[in-house]
């Protein structure tokens, strides 16, 4: 535990010292405008009707489900994704799991290829998220890990992200032991020091790929090697 402690200290000491390029947050918005209007305009123009028909087919309830995250400086936000669960009074307060009994039958293939979160751009285009960044939590968890995690409010100081470092390492899903969280704030960190227009566009990369092997996966039944 205490070398955890002062792998962390040094962490936030090196986060501290850093300044990324003066022109990097100009140039960051305006690839998260650009790439968040044309997925918009190019794809859930027709997917957002298709995908709303089979939630609505599978399950009763909305088809956005809208929750409550911590963004930028810990300002709340409603955080936009496609509904994957049967409707419940612990969605804001219980992790999903793998096998989950609350996940509907379209719910599973929408998390597995992350379709789930595609609304997610229109949380960009606002201005509440980036593409790319630590991904932002539900207010119970922030509260609790914050509380835990040595210099976890750190990773509120960059705008949130549909997907990040700690993402792309395979750090993602239901967190199930604190040295796993500790291991993506590790990660959320090292992103905050060397953020840069082309480690975004290589998380954005990895992110896709990722991406396009999980749903084959799934769609097949075969593991890619």
């Amino acid at each position: 535990m205490a070398s955890i402690r002062y792998m962390f200290q040094e962490m936030n000491q090196q986060y501290l010292e850093h300044q990324p390029a003066s022109y990097y947050m100009a140039v960051k918005r305006v690839m998260d405008v650009t790439l968040s209007f044309a997925f918009i305009a190019l794809v859930m123009s027709w997917l957002m009707p298709i995908l709303a028909i089979l939630i609505k087919l599978t399950s009763k309830g909305p088809v956005f489900f809208v929750q409550k995250r911590t963004g930028y400086m810990g300002v709340e936000f409603n955080c936009f994704k496609f509904r994957t669960m049967y409707v419940n009074d612990e969605a804001d307060v219980k992790q999903v799991s793998i096998n989950d009994k609350r996940i509907t039958s379209i719910g599973r293939f929408l998390r597995v290829t992350h379709l789930d979160e595609t609304p997610q751009f229109f949380n960009v285009l606002l201005g509440d998220m980036s593409i790319v960044g630590p991904r932002p939590h539900m207010l119970y968890h922030t509260r609790y890990y914050s509380e835990c995690i040595p210099y976890y409010n750190l990773r509120l100081e960059v705008l949130p992200g549909m997907t990040g470092m700690a993402q792309i390492k395979d750090y993602i899903g239901e967190i199930s032991v604190e040295r796993e969280l500790r291991k993506r704030i590790q990660w959320d960190i090292y992103y905050m020091k060397n953020r840069s227009v082309w480690l975004d566009i290589n998380i954005l990369i990895s992110t896709m790929g990722c991406v396009f092997v999980k749903a084959y996966e799934m769609i097949t039944g075969k593991k890619s090697k």
